[in-house]
């Protein structure tokens, strides 16, 4: 666990102020910039970062920032590093859509130690130290005890260029309705751990997502009593881009699907 005592209160205070900044907007008119074809990015976005960096800057001027919108070191560097997503779900909130949130996690030489993770619009920050439990408002939580597939909700998400990869992407998500009680698609991949964490799902993957979507909450679900991996089922790494999270017991039952809609696919890759 980190020895510094300030370490959860700043991403605790500095996930709030984010929803803060947010809610403040939300709804509301503000420029909405194009990073890609379906990629977006508000003003909101950059403000909330631009107070984020000023924060860390001012409380620990030696640390290293990674951020969605301003940058940062691409590797895991040595020492700490925050890695901060001033809004996850900007494509909901640009369209005012309520399912979004801020997500933070402190890693040290590549490691999350510390996640803070704040939904403004229900007022629920997940929070979690490493060895520390995972919390939602100050109560532990814990994942489900859901033991097969066809008992489970799962989320996942869709990159953003998913128009080129159709059959890839929505041939995975068609494998898992063929095999759970429901899959969903929230546009929050923080938040979709988050409900790992909480239960509430039952498993998560996705694919070529960022560092700042999901270094902390793969630490919030780990605390919860998860299990979180690549889509191939190796050690994961927030910079590896690709997860899978779970309660542990269908783990293995969603790598099976994973790995066997890869095997479908492969013949028209090689050709």
């Amino acid at each position: 666990m980190p020895s510094h005592p300030l370490y959860l209160t700043t991403a605790v205070e500095a996930v709030v102020l984010a929803g803060d900044l947010q809610m403040a907007r939300f709804g509301g008119d503000f420029r909405i910039d194009k990073k890609g074809t379906i990629d977006l990015v508000t003003e909101v976005d950059i403000a909330v970062e631009r107070h984020f960096r000023a924060l860390i800057a001012e409380r620990f001027p030696d640390h290293q920032i990674l951020a969605e919108e301003l940058g940062g070191a691409a590797a895991a560097p040595a020492g700490p590093c925050w890695v901060f997503d001033p809004i996850d779900g900007t494509s909901n909130y640009a369209h005012g859509l309520p399912i979004f949130c801020a997500s933070l996690a402190l890693e040290i030489d590549g490691v999350a130690e510390v996640a803070a993770i704040y939904d403004p619009t229900r007022k629920e920050l997940f929070t979690a130290e490493r060895g520390g439990g995972a919390f939602v408002n100050g109560r532990p939580l814990r994942v489900s005890s859901a033991a097969r597939l066809v008992d489970a909700m799962l989320v996942t998400g869709f990159p953003y260029d998913v128009h080129s990869r159709v059959d890839e992407i929505v041939g995975l998500f068609a494998a898992f309705v063929a095999e759970a009680r429901a899959v969903r698609r929230l546009g929050s991949a923080a938040l979709d751990l988050c409900y790992v964490a909480a239960g509430r799902l039952d498993g998560f993957w996705e694919s070529d997502l960022k560092p700042w979507d999901i270094a902390g909450g793969a630490l919030i679900v780990a605390e919860a009593g998860g299990r979180v991996t690549d889509l191939a089922g190796a050690p994961f790494a927030s910079r590896g881009g690709h997860v899978l999270a779970t309660n542990g017991r269908l783990h293995d039952a969603m790598l099976a699907v994973i790995e066997a809609d890869r095997a479908r696919r492969a013949p028209k890759e090689t050709l």
